[in-house]
């Protein structure tokens, strides 16, 4: 068994220029080139029980670096994405929840509290409900009113407070 082992080990080094020449052929760069025959061989030697003796060990050579090149490029791309993406998550994040001063967000939010109490009260009510999170149908049931008034109520509410916070439109496109 040792002396198979040694012999299938010794066999795999003799394919070692013609991998690289490959692996340069993918990579476009002699140390990556390097580092992938490298991760080959390894490969190779941890499955060379797989091997069937008697079949073309170059081309599983070959199979096993094409493979191991494609899969580090797809773990790669991927890293990027989540890495481009989870990137751009904190930049918004970061510009959502930064306030320039305590001064300005105190007065927009006076400015929607403003808005808020100019409001009826037959469009106050459904839409604060609807804000903290109450469905159409649990504030029809409690006004006792039709779930189709609830919806034109909340959709009132919202274009008299787009009318009357209009000054913060541009603001929040801007962002």
């Amino acid at each position: 068994m040792k002396t198979e082992s040694l012999e299938f080990n010794r066999q795999l080094f003799t394919f070692r220029d013609t991998l690289r020449h490959f692996a340069i052929s993918f990579t476009k760069n002699e140390d990556d080139a390097d580092d992938l025959v490298q991760e080959t061989f390894l490969k190779a030697i941890r499955y060379a029980a797989k091997f069937e003796q008697g079949t073309n060990l170059k081309s599983w050579l070959y199979m096993i670096l094409k493979n191991t090149f494609i899969n580090n490029y797809r773990r790669a791309n991927k890293l990027k994405f989540y890495k481009a993406e989870s990137v751009g998550l904190a930049a918004d994040n970061y510009k959502n929840n930064a306030a320039s001063n305590k001064g300005e967000s105190k007065c927009a939010l006076d400015d929607i509290q403003g808005a808020l109490a100019k409001l009826p009260y037959e469009y106050y009510y459904p839409f604060i409900k609807y804000f903290e999170g109450y469905k159409y149908h649990e504030i029809a049931a409690e006004l006792n009113i039709p779930i189709g008034t609830v919806k034109t109520r909340i959709h009132c509410a919202r274009m008299v407070l787009k009318k009357n916070l209009k000054m913060y439109h541009a603001e929040f496109l801007k962002n």
